[in-house]
């Protein structure tokens, strides 16, 4: 290839896009090794590079391979071709439709050839259309053909990439291709003579587009995070990082490299990573991670294409942030060998002492939170130690309560590790352990009660005073010279007294067993026994008392009453003996009728049942009906036994067929005869009727009350109304009104007190009135005239309708004044009279005193 950069072409350098061809400094083209050359054509970008200038120039040539048969056996040389002189060029005329005779004269057609694929370099400059082959038949020297092309590219979307000369067959590409657009063209070439009939089969037409280094790699992501454990070793896999490019994977063109451009920070060593070039796996080259002294590195990687050749290849570059993870390197150590603490005694769930420690891994991580154990000093278990999760210190807290009597104090070692093991080949310090000093503080403890529940037994009904047992405490704290003082809390009954000195307990009244306070025969009383410490202090004891029963209950009878037939049949009276007591003072009971008043025997029987139930029933054929109290004697089996004499009120009356009282007999057997039924009967009568009368007036008078009501509208009613007709002004002295008398009086006592004769009409009268017609509430409609004329009637004699127009008598004075007439005064101008003290009656006189009391002035 020959070529000139116009100054001597000095320092030129030249390339190609093959590696199977080079190209020396003198422009000569050569085979780098042994090529077996698949088609019969092959097209090479020869790339030439000015290193000072960094200007590129590009060409392209084509080699033509020849058949050996066709060069007699000789070696193919090639020839470089120049795309305008194709045309002229018979080896590029493809000739795929070719036909041979045979010796005896006839002609046979050959197989189609299979046409060689057709390289087109992607990115041209053209000029364009160019022209790529052309195609021919042989029987073009006989007739008129015409050539087309079919496929995608040419007929198919994208259309007319290519286009071919229908007449010469030349074909062209229309524009500049593009490998990453479409990287080959399947097209099929056709030739018909002028009638549009078919000369020769289609042939296949492979156009495959050249790649050129025009893009370049393409990182997945710009930002790449990956971490690696601190300390770890040389060849450490950390991450990877990819790029892809679009050019030709197969060629330089798309063969990426990496490589790492800077590293930050630069400690412990500026190259603690490498990267595989081929594949972007980025390990570990250097020791010497350490998370607590570097926590992340920043690394710079850069992607080049044609295998990585920085002079040649298209770069770009991303950022891999890497994060050295923390592993359990550092073992907590105390902050002070020796801790101390106070506690009281008795208490539980305090923090005693906080114990700190330093640990250089990750806040708040397994490798860095802190466990603590006490290996020695508590063999009770009186302590433990939690963790604080925020400042990792061990709080010392008490779980089980100390008693200072029993231990003052307390020597802990404690322990300290993480929740991770530690690294391999880490130990641990020996800070790790420390010392902890709790000291016990006496308190004054309450007095308590060795035996809590106290449990005694005895008879009921000891005699007031009787010592039952001594009930006392015992004060732990023997180092204080106390006292105790015992007292009563709980003694439902007020039957027990103790002695406030010994805790002696005596009886204050007699116990009963039966009693409501007795529950499953236990009787419970609570003590208090309390010291004289400062502040004191007090603890309680319960005393249980199960009570023996002794016989002091007599049976009972049930039922208190009952009812029988007048004569005897199977209607009898079951009766059941209860006592109080418990066995063995209670039943089988005797049952007995007594011997006193003869009449019980003679007119009763008893029969026992059993030892708790008895039958009464009628000895005679019949008995008078009525109440009859019938005595029988109940006699326990206690030791000494006890009897009770109970009286039955048995109710003695007629039966039905069915053996049941019938309700005259009943009443009868209640002792109420036939008058005294009658009486009962009319008094209900009497007052049903009392009754049906108050309904009936009460009725009746709310009916008058609807009668009486008003012919105007309550809303237009304007006695209780205030009517604002207008308002003239005036000055402050008009204002001062005395508005209570124009409100109802709350007593009437005024008004009744008011000689008769002359009164206000417009108050309501009081008293006995003579009686006026109604007024008629609903007035008919047909008759206007006669409605006006009854309301007009109405409302003169209604006197309590508003006085329109009637007189009014605003105030009355009442008679007999002692002025006498005034129809005698007149009215003079002259004579010296001194209406000056008018003045000196308010404002209400004021015009007044100035008419008369303005002298000669005026």
């Amino acid at each position: 290839v020959k070529f000139n950069n116009c100054a001597g072409n000095k320092g030129v350098r030249y390339e190609t896009n093959s590696l199977d061809f080079k190209v020396r400094a003198d422009g000569t083209m050569y085979a780098a090794h042994q090529v077996q050359m698949p088609s019969k054509q092959l097209i090479l970008m020869v790339t030439a590079w000015d290193p000072q200038t960094l200007g590129r120039w590009e060409a392209i040539v084509r080699f033509l391979v020849a058949e050996k048969s066709q060069h007699s056996g000789r070696k193919p040389k090639g020839r470089k071709i120049v795309p305008g002189e194709l045309a002229q060029q018979q080896s590029d005329t493809l000739l795929p439709w070719r036909q041979h005779q045979s010796a005896n004269g006839l002609r046979r057609q050959k197989r189609d050839w299979v046409i060689p694929p057709i390289n087109v370099p992607e990115n041209s400059r053209g000029p364009f259309p160019q022209q790529l082959v052309r195609i021919r038949s042989d029987k073009d020297k006989e007739i008129h053909i015409r050539y087309s092309i079919t496929g995608v590219g040419a007929d198919q979307p994208p259309m007319e990439v290519f286009s071919i000369d229908p007449v010469s067959g030349r074909m062209y590409v229309t524009r500049p291709m593009d490998r990453e657009e479409r990287a080959s063209y399947h097209l099929r070439a056709h030739a018909v003579d002028m009638n549009g009939n078919k000369v020769e089969n289609p042939i296949d037409l492979y156009i495959y587009v050249i790649d050129m280094n025009d893009n370049r790699p393409e990182f997945i992501n710009q930002v790449y995070n990956g971490s690696v454990d601190e300390g770890s070793k040389p060849g450490t896999y950390v991450m990877t990082v990819t790029a892809n490019d679009a050019d030709d994977s197969t060629t330089a063109n798309g063969m990426v490299r990496y490589r790492i451009v800077t590293q930050t920070p630069q400690s412990p060593s500026q190259n603690m990573f490498t990267i595989n070039s081929e594949t972007g796996d980025i390990v570990t080259v250097a020791a010497g991670l350490d998370r607590e002294k570097v926590q992340q590195y920043i690394v710079i990687v850069q992607a080049t294409d044609m295998e990585g050749n920085l002079n040649y290849g298209l770069s770009n570059t991303a950022t891999a942030i890497i994060t050295v993870t923390d592993v359990n390197d550092n073992p907590p150590e105390f902050t002070t060998s020796t801790y101390s603490g106070e506690v009281p005694e008795n208490r539980v769930e305090v923090v005693v002492a906080n114990l700190t420690v330093m640990d250089r891994d990750q806040p708040h991580s397994p490798n860095w939170n802190a466990i603590y154990r006490i290996i020695s000093g508590d063999p009770s278990g009186h302590f433990t130690i939690r963790t604080d999760p925020v400042t990792n210190e061990g709080m010392v807290t008490v779980v089980k309560a100390v008693d200072y009597e029993m231990n003052r104090a307390f020597m802990l070692t404690v322990m300290v590790s993480n929740q991770a093991p530690l690294a391999s080949g880490i130990q641990m310090s020996f800070q790790s352990t420390a010392g902890v000093t709790i000291s016990v503080t006496d308190v004054n403890e309450a007095p308590y009660f060795p035996t809590n529940h106290k449990l005694i037994r005895l008879e009921e009904g000891v005699p007031t005073g009787t010592i039952l047992t001594t009930f006392s405490a015992v004060d732990p704290d023997r180092f204080m010279q106390q006292a105790v003082r015992y007292s009563k809390l709980s003694d439902p009954a007020n039957w027990l007294n103790i002695n406030a000195t010994n805790g002696q307990i005596t009886t204050a009244a007699v116990l009963d067993r039966e009693s409501d306070y007795i529950k499953n025969n236990v009787y419970e009383a609570t003590f208090l026994a309390a010291d004289n410490g400062i502040p004191p202090a007090s603890g309680t004891g319960t005393l249980q008392i199960y009570l023996i029963d002794i016989n002091d209950n007599a049976p009972e009878l049930l039922p208190k009453e009952a009812q029988i037939c007048e004569k005897p049949n199977l209607n009898v009276i079951n009766i059941t003996a209860a006592d109080a007591d418990i066995d063995p003072n209670v039943g089988p009971f005797v049952f007995e009728l007594p011997s006193v008043p003869s009449a019980v025997r003679k007119n009763w029987t008893i029969t026992r049942l059993n030892g708790d139930y008895a039958q009464l029933s009628l000895r005679i054929m019949y008995l008078e009906a009525g109440v009859y109290d019938v005595p029988i004697v109940v006699t326990d089996s206690g030791n000494p036994p006890l009897y009770n004499t109970c009286v039955i009120k048995v109710k003695v009356c007629p039966c039905d067929e069915n053996g049941d009282c019938t309700t005259i007999g009943a009443v009868a057997a209640a002792g109420l005869g036939t008058g005294a039924i009658i009486a009962i009967l009319i008094c209900i009568i009497i007052l049903l009727t009392m009754v049906l009368l108050f309904v009936v007036w009460m009725k009746r008078r709310e009916k008058e009350r609807h009668t009486k009501q008003l012919l105007i509208d309550p809303e237009d009613d304007v006695r209780d109304n205030i009517l604002k007709y207008d308002e003239e002004g005036g000055g402050e002295e008009d204002q001062d009104y005395d508005l209570s008398q124009l409100q109802q009086p709350e007593t009437m006592d005024h008004v009744l007190n008011k000689t008769p004769g002359v009164r206000r009409v417009d108050e309501r009268p009081i008293g006995a009135e003579p009686q006026y017609p109604i007024r008629p509430v609903i007035p008919h409609p047909g008759d206007i005239g006669d409605f006006i004329n009854e309301g007009l009637r109405a409302a003169d004699n209604d006197p309590t309708a508003p006085p329109y127009d009637s007189l009014l008598v605003f105030d009355y004075e009442g008679s007999g004044s002692t002025a006498g007439s005034v129809s005698s005064l007149n009215s003079s101008s002259s004579g010296d009279q001194d209406y000056d003290y008018l003045n000196d009656w308010g404002p209400r006189f004021k015009k007044l005193a100035d008419m008369y009391g303005g002298g000669e002035e005026d």
